[in-house]
């Protein structure tokens, strides 16, 4: 098992390459050990070309399956549920598959739900996309400490990193640590910008500006059907309240994730060591 010195957590990218784009102008400036890319990547406006940036990247990356991401393969595969298709969400999900080929589907597809690093100055780290049993599983800054001690004891870790929600947030509970690492390309922040993570030794939750306006506009030149929905403005804190007003119901099946993917629960599964895995 070798040490990762730093690890950048890139979430909730949304196929928005501007805010991708700025990002790595940080990244490259101050580079990485390893990038993890945490699920929800291509749903978005600019699928194809956002994967084939981060294919290309210099650093090893590491990829997480989303809820988004499995929307995304079902809008390939014609499967979006009837009530769902009028959604402009699901529009998009439908959309955005139409750039993509069939072995850009099988990768998304194929994507893992769960990784486990060894970084410097937190020891064992666990990415998910939503928690460690759900890819759409919701914590949230409203979620109170007895959930998240409970979902975090799920984990197995001492430091959990997720995102989903779109916003960041460091929190503790039951002597365990989660981070959001926020949201790249459609965050629910009381500023604009592309918000991500840097790990080891230390936390830093990172936010990159970049032309909102300038992006916004491009995107409803592609015609993407949720356009309207990316730069949409919103109250943070009220949508974390609906978010865990709503945690109560039961996570999708196809959401759920399987205790032997977890590699803290599985000690035969080694570590991810920082090295390249595309």
């Amino acid at each position: 098992m070798s040490d990762a010195r730093g690890v950048a957590a890139l979430y909730d990218i949304h196929g928005n390459l501007p805010a991708l784009d700025a990002v790595l102008g940080e990244l490259r400036r101050e580079p990485p050990d390893a990038v993890v890319v945490g699920g929800d990547v291509a749903a978005g406006p600019m699928p194809r070309e956002v994967l084939d940036r981060l294919r290309g990247l210099p650093w090893p990356v590491h990829w997480l399956r989303g809820n988004a991401d499995r929307a995304v393969v079902m809008g390939f595969d014609g499967t979006i549920p009837l009530e769902l298709r009028d959604h402009p969400l699901f529009e998009g999900d439908a959309w955005a598959p139409t750039f993509l080929t069939r072995a850009d589907r099988d990768f998304l597809d194929g994507l893992p739900p769960l990784l486990a690093l060894d970084v410097d100055g937190l020891g064992e780290v666990l990415f998910c996309h939503g928690t460690a049993r759900s890819d759409e599983e919701r914590v949230t800054t409203a979620t109170p400490p007895q959930r998240l001690a409970r979902v975090l004891a799920e984990a197995g870790a001492g430091v959990v990193v997720g995102g989903h929600t779109h916003r960041q947030f460091d929190r503790r509970a039951g002597g365990r640590r989660m981070i959001n690492a926020g949201s790249v390309g459609r965050p629910y922040e009381h500023r604009p910008g592309a918000y991500w993570l840097r790990l080891g030794p230390d936390v830093a939750l990172r936010r990159t500006p970049y032309d909102t306006a300038a992006a916004d506009e491009r995107f409803r030149a592609l015609g993407y059907p949720a356009a309207e929905l990316v730069f949409t403005t919103v109250d943070p804190d009220e949508v974390a309240e609906r978010f865990e007003a709503a945690s109560g119901q039961p996570p999708a099946q196809a959401s759920l994730i399987a205790p032997e993917h977890n590699p803290l629960r599985s000690r035969s599964v080694p570590l991810a060591r920082p090295a390249a895995h595309r």
